[in-house]
């Protein structure tokens, strides 16, 4: 419900790629970007192309980053690109048996996309076993869990980093840190993220130039190599180490959410045009320029979230938004000229400040003046910047 009182933009109720073609050549649409993961591992970017259409994202075959953690992980293993040990399984005895063989804690992941929702980080075995038995034995993910990544616990600080390729060339965009935990203090079920900010200090100039060199240029050239050059954003989230050292947990082929609301609240350039040089090629022939303050976003999701959010409550917001303060819109939407929740994130309110603490409080008094039944959200977003 959010971007239909936004100047300028028009909610188009279309799903279908062949639709959206239709819709981009019937209004002359000069540009798409996509948003979602599950188009982009459809190969929405291919059937465009193949209509000579512009569009910034990746080809399916790239997207298999984000839409295969068994994928992920080959083509890592492939490009000496760090991560975590692991195994991948189809059959749930042989999952048993490496769960029981490792110990815990551990990690297991539906290999096909979940919404975010496909990671179960058990910090003990029985954990372990119950998450291979909902996914591979009770299909519990669906056709996302008939296949399944069991990985090594990582111990560190986890960051977002995100870059913008054109196939040849890297543009990064500001770095930030999300939170992944439901609750305060990173207790509770894992979420999709519950508020992110930006920058993260964890990410040093060391860092930034480790994760360029050993991550994001091994992808520009593994897929060049395969005859899949990459085109769109690209999301490494790293594990950084007590001792500095990388990983990565996870790769996303798109910006990430809620990463992207702190981020866009900071770019100072305009989007559209990096995205023309991305296009283009040329993305090496331009900069991109930041606000030098925090951002700060708090996710407010729905009661219920994330196994089972409620939908339906009636949404009251009394202020607006301004240069310092924007209420982003996700699970919205209208129902007889009510703003009611639809899905389990439901808004996120970004603020910006001199530092992670100032943004917080900004973003927490806004959210004083924004109701629904049971809105669940985090009051401790950014507090690993106090740390680092």
């Amino acid at each position: 419900a959010g971007t239909s009182s936004e100047k300028g933009i028009e909610n188009v109720l279309l799903h279908e790629t062949d639709d959206l073609i239709d819709f981009a050549i019937s209004k002359n649409i000069d540009m798409t970007i996509v948003g979602p993961e599950a188009p982009l591992s459809e190969g929405i970017v291919d059937a465009f192309k193949a209509k000579g259409l512009m569009i910034f994202g990746p080809v399916a075959a790239a997207a298999q980053l984000e839409s295969s953690k068994d994928f992920a992980k080959q083509f890592m293993a492939n490009h000496n690109i760090p991560t975590a040990e692991y195994s991948t399984f189809i059959e749930p005895e042989a999952a048993h048996n490496y769960i029981s063989a490792k110990g815990a804690p551990i990690v297991v992941k539906a290999d096909g996309l979940a919404a975010g929702k496909g990671v179960v980080v058990a910090m003990t075995e029985q954990e372990a076993h119950e998450a291979v038995d909902m996914m591979l034995v009770k299909n519990g993910m669906g056709v996302a869990g008939a296949k399944v990544v069991i990985e090594e616990f990582l111990v560190g600080e986890e960051a977002s980093f995100i870059v913008m390729i054109d196939g040849e060339h890297i543009l990064p965009l500001a770095t930030s840190q999300d939170h992944k935990r439901l609750l305060n203090d990173d207790q509770g079920p894992n979420t999709g993220g519950m508020g992110a900010y930006s920058p993260a200090p964890v990410v040093t100039p060391e860092l930034h130039a480790k994760a360029i060199k050993q991550v994001i240029e091994p992808v520009l050239d593994g897929m060049k190599k395969a005859g899949t050059p990459f085109v769109g954003f690209l999301y490494a989230g790293l594990m950084i180490a007590p001792d500095q050292s990388i990983k990565v947990l996870e790769f996303n082929c798109r910006l990430g959410d809620p990463e992207t609301q702190p981020i866009m609240m900071r770019l100072k350039s305009d989007l559209v045009t990096l995205i023309e040089h991305a296009l283009m090629g040329t993305l090496d022939q331009v900069e991109s320029v930041w606000d030098r303050r925090t951002a700060l976003g708090i996710v407010l999701a729905a009661k219920g979230y994330p196994m089972s959010p409620r939908k339906g409550d009636i949404i009251k917001i009394s202020t607006e938004n301004n240069s310092d303060v924007h209420i982003f819109h996700a699970g919205t939407t209208f129902v007889d000229d009510q703003l009611v929740t639809s899905g389990g994130r439901v808004l996120c309110v970004t603020a910006l400040g001199e530092n992670a603490a100032q943004a917080r409080d900004l973003a927490l008094k806004t959210l004083n003046d924004i109701s629904f039944p049971d809105k669940q959200y985090r009051t401790d977003i950014g507090h690993r910047a106090n740390k680092n």
